[in-house]
């Protein structure tokens, strides 16, 4: 009789995802224990069940994070937990309480559950969050970031790891692996999964985009080449953001408390793709405020700063909090921006200046557009699910 998909693809999907997961298990990589974030959904039911295949070394623990959406959500919970115990691994089911905002929910609740897997993390010790993120996440959100406008920064998509917290990386093992290998690695072993209805549900964008890939596909712009171009940004960004930080050490000069002071003319001499990320290395280092907007950045540095300076004409400009000003003498300070009477900062952008819009607003999905940092706000809401998961 001829095998199933499930069947067929179960022997080279299985070794995919244990090779993908490897590094991860290595107690000389990741001291501690390891949390596993799963919502019950295929993907993450799949990285719970590779991870006990893979027999880990390192102490494994689930958490669940319930953010009472759905009424099926804490059915969903237990269910999880259920089959973590049968496994062996100790579960935590995270609630996310507390008032629900009237916009912008999905950024919300993917804010919360970043917060929540974080928090349980430290407080058992581990020091690795894994989730079960797929190469069909990584399409879907290098597309939202592209019809945004972002730049390198957010076309790298996300990144298989970063800082979660303090002394926690999370970690995407299953970045490079679609989808559907993990639907049928699940059927194959007959592993009951939950569906998120609202991953269907049009009101949120990546729904919409979802159903929009395989049209974009035809035309040429595939998963694959979509995933390719987040590798080559990823890639120059990368490199960009070593130059700036190169460039860095040479444009800052006096530091005090309360203001930095920095070389005007070395840094009208960079080329502008590494001067607007000094900016915004500066701009950390000085205490910036609030989301790091690109749009924003690239009117600060580009329309203003740098062509004041080879002009040799003095600028006041305001951006996260801070007071930048340029003089004659092509020396720029930036310090922390005093505060008028009504609260207001002291020296507002200009007349005219538009504020940009934020990524959610652009794509009605909700949330900071954070496009220039080192891994934009803008994942998904969980393991390739909705606000709902």
């Amino acid at each position: 009789m001829q095998a199933s998909r499930g069947e067929g693809m179960s022997g080279p999907v299985a070794r995919a995802l244990a090779c993908a997961l490897a590094p991860w298990l290595e107690p000389a990589r990741v001291p501690g224990r390891i949390l596993l974030a799963v919502s019950g959904g295929p993907d993450s039911t799949a990285l719970m069940h590779a991870v006990a295949e893979a027999r880990a070394e390192v102490p494994v623990e689930v958490a669940t994070v319930d953010h009472g959406l759905r009424p099926e959500s804490a059915a969903e919970a237990r269910a999880v937990a259920e089959a973590a115990a049968r496994l062996g691994f100790p579960h935590h089911h995270l609630r996310w309480d507390g008032p629900r905002p009237a916009t912008s929910l999905p950024a919300a609740a993917r804010a919360a559950r970043y917060r929540l897997l974080a928090a349980c993390a430290a407080g058992i010790g581990a020091r690795c969050v894994l989730t079960a993120h797929t190469r069909d996440d990584q399409a879907e959100t290098v597309l939202m970031r592209l019809i945004a406008g972002s730049g390198p920064g957010g076309l790298a998509g996300m990144r298989p790891e970063r800082a979660l917290g303090e002394g926690v990386i999370l970690a995407r093992p299953f970045l490079g692996i679609p989808k559907i290998d993990l639907i049928a690695w699940c059927e194959a072993r007959g592993l009951p999964f939950a569906s998120d209805p609202s991953n269907a549900d049009e009101a949120f964008a990546r729904a919409r985009l979802r159903r929009l890939l395989p049209r974009l596909a035809r035309e040429g712009l595939s998963t694959e080449r979509l995933v390719r171009l987040a590798d080559r940004a990823a890639r120059d960004e990368a490199a960009l953001r070593a130059a700036a930080e190169r460039a860095c050490a040479d444009v800052v000069g006096r530091k005090t408390r309360e203001c930095l002071h920095l070389d005007g003319a070395a840094f009208a001499a960079l080329p502008e793709a590494v001067a607007i990320r000094v900016a915004d290395l500066v701009l950390d280092q000085a205490g910036g405020e609030g989301p790091r907007r690109l749009e924003r950045l690239e009117r600060l540095i580009l329309d203003a700063l740098l062509p004041a300076l080879r002009a040799g004409t003095p600028l006041r400009r305001t951006l996260r909090g801070l007071l930048i000003e340029a003089g004659r003498d092509r020396l720029v300070t930036v310090r922390r921006a005093p505060r008028r009477r009504g609260g207001g900062l002291a020296a507002p952008d200009p007349p005219g200046a538009s504020r940009d819009t934020p990524l959610g607003e652009l794509l009605g999905k909700g949330g900071p557009a954070t496009y220039i940092g080192a891994e934009c706000a803008d994942g998904p809401a969980a393991s390739g699910k909705g606000p709902g998961a």
